[in-house]
């Protein structure tokens, strides 16, 4: 047991303690009274209920959290990761169907041991408060999806990956960070095209008033849309959301069924108005090439540490190699990502309020505001999370801030 083996046990431990307490923090401001801005979302009853269900998925939370360390910590201390090592390495000689079948291992390990919780989360949380649409067969049927897909893309990203290394040595990186580039660039062009079908069906927006209001307000603002898609995410919530993706002729606009069932015509609008403000000040364009640029720090830093025998021994292998390297790394690189994420989630609340400046000076503030106040009802949503909490995992502003950054 090196000294990078008990620096990996304290860094997953203190993250696991740091995330225990943020979350505590923000569950004891569940019962805190409603801010006077938010007057009027929940009645009695409904505020009872969001905090039944804050609590229900905060003591869900840290128990699969420390199912989790638990379950880590025991394959880093008794050798678990050793194990799958070797029942990789009796199958082939080749480094690169090794890797393939040890992580193939541990991720279809993982997978099975969260279906449980996952099924709990949707089928009992979920469903007493009212949320859940899923049927069992599209809940297995997911899932299934999820591994094939896993399969197919970081399957075939792990192959390059270790084949760069391989082929270039340590430059390996420069290699592997121009192909997820590439891959990331098309992901966010045609991830609606590709692999939203293969889960939601998708079907154009009816023509009508709504679609008449839409065209209208892009053609005022000289955002050129011809894809208004709606998709039927009713299948499995009754939560409402509506997302951009894609640039260039590849943008469209996604709404959901359920958003255009909880919103009048003006708040659908004001919604989308806000999309656009995220396209008009480049914030897509941002996001996706800090995301690139990310990824290149992370692999430049993990050719760093890929040679060297110890990372690969600190989790208990007998044997160095890129795999298992691999593994060591991304434990020891997890501070750097939680501090980048920080980062990210602060510049994404600030873009979240440009948005919002963009839909109330191009459209109007008040549909936007009641739109919020709405989605923000039926989803039971939190009005009152500790900044604490706020400032480690939201990427939006709190409700509260948002009306007040509207009202301006």
């Amino acid at each position: 047991m090196s000294s990078i083996f008990y620096v990996l046990i304290i860094i997953i431990i203190f993250q696991f303690l740091l995330d225990a307490i943020i979350d505590y923090l923000n569950a004891k401001k569940f019962k805190d009274p409603i801010p006077d801005e938010l007057a009027g979302i929940f009645d009695t009853e409904e505020y009872k209920k969001s905090q039944r269900y804050k609590t229900a998925n905060y003591r869900f939370g840290l128990f699969s959290g420390t199912f989790s360390l638990l379950l880590t910590l025991f394959f880093l201390i008794f050798g678990g990761f050793e194990w799958v090592d070797n029942i990789a390495r009796n199958q082939t000689e080749n480094p690169i169907i090794i890797a393939i079948i040890f992580f193939a291992i541990i991720m279809i390990g993982s997978s099975l041991l969260n279906v449980p919780f996952s099924y709990y989360s949707t089928f009992v949380i979920e469903e007493k408060f009212g949320f859940n649409k899923t049927t069992k067969k599209v809940f297995f049927i997911d899932i299934i999806k999820s591994w094939l897909l896993t399969a197919i893309l970081g399957g075939g990203i792990l192959t390059l990956v270790i084949w760069f290394y391989e082929w270039a040595g340590t430059i390996f990186w420069v290699y592997a960070w121009a192909v997820i580039a590439i891959l990331s660039i098309l992901m966010n062009m045609f991830y609606s095209k590709l692999i939203v079908p293969l889960f939601n069906k998708q079907t154009p927006l009816e023509n009508g008033s709504l679609k008449t209001k839409i065209e209208e307000y892009a053609k005022k603002v000289g955002f050129e849309l011809q894809n208004i898609f709606v998709i039927n995410g009713s299948k499995r919530s009754t939560k409402a959301n509506a997302y951009f993706s894609g640039f260039g002729k590849q943008k469209r606009v996604t709404l959901y069924d359920t958003l255009i069932n909880d919103l009048d015509e003006e708040e659908i609008v004001a919604v989308l108005a806000h999309e656009v403000g995220h396209y008009k000040r480049k914030h897509i364009i941002f996001n996706l090439t800090t995301s690139i640029l990310l990824t290149g720090l992370t692999l430049y830093v993990l050719s760093l540490f890929i040679n060297n025998p110890d990372v690969s021994l600190a989790i208990g292998v007998l044997s160095p190699s890129f795999h298992a390297a691999l593994i060591g790394f991304g434990i020891l690189y997890s501070p750097i990502s939680e501090i980048t994420n920080l980062i990210m989630n602060f510049l994404s609340r600030k873009f979240e309020y440009q948005a919002d400046d963009y839909a109330k000076s191009t459209y109007t503030a008040l549909p936007l505001i009641t739109s919020l106040k709405k989605l923000t009802k039926t989803s039971l949503s939190n009005l009152t999370p500790h900044p604490a909490y706020v400032f480690m995992n939201y990427s939006h502003p709190t409700l509260v801030n948002r009306i007040k950054n509207l009202k301006k």
